[in-house]
């Protein structure tokens, strides 16, 4: 048996003091601050997608008019870096996404209908530690996906070179395995 007491209920607001209540409502109130937080990370989300859209949509041009239009350009050593990089944008547009949604979710109010039509949507995260765990596995495929950005552009000077570059594939499979494991039950 246990000599601590349990917690004394909340006061109802008519038992509370004028003073106090307001204290309090504003300090409730104060959860709204982050939405400084979530609207430009919304905003930058939606900047974001539109720079990775027009990128490839640039990409399907420079496509069309190599092999439609018979340009001059060559377009082999740019196609999969572009791809790569617009890739790359478009995940750390979801990062953005995936904080502001879910610091409104656990700080301002729930996503009514998010809760009800998907429960088990990315953006309904249950705490901190679930958002930023959500948030580290998108940004580790950005890191991957820029790993792989760069793995295009190399060129090999000697043997060796390769072996790092094999041993690096080797780390970043395991890495993702290990995370995999991590997530089994999800």
């Amino acid at each position: 048996m246990s000599d601590a007491s349990p917690p004394t209920p909340p006061k109802p607001p008519e038992e509370q003091g004028h003073w106090e209540r307001r204290i309090e409502t504003a300090l409730w109130n104060s959860r709204f601050l982050v939405m400084l937080a979530v609207i430009p990370s919304l905003l930058g989300s939606l900047i974001l997608f539109i720079v990775g859209t027009v990128d490839i949509l640039k990409v399907v041009a420079d496509v069309l008019g190599y092999y439609l239009l018979g340009g001059t350009q060559d377009i082999h050593d740019t196609l999969v870096p572009d791809i790569i990089i617009a890739v790359d944008i478009y995940l750390i547009a979801i990062v953005l996404l995936i904080f502001g949604l879910g610091v409104y979710r656990l700080f301002v109010s729930r996503i009514d209908q998010a809760e009800v039509r998907y429960p088990r949507h990315p953006f309904n995260v249950a705490s901190l530690d679930q958002l930023k765990d959500k948030i580290a596995r998108v940004v580790i495929l950005a890191v991957i996906i820029e790993f792989f950005r760069a793995v295009v552009d190399i060129r090999f000077a000697t043997p060796l070179d390769a072996i790092y570059l094999a041993l690096s594939v080797l780390a970043l499979a395991a890495a993702i395995y290990l995370m995999s494991l991590g997530h089994k039950g999800e």
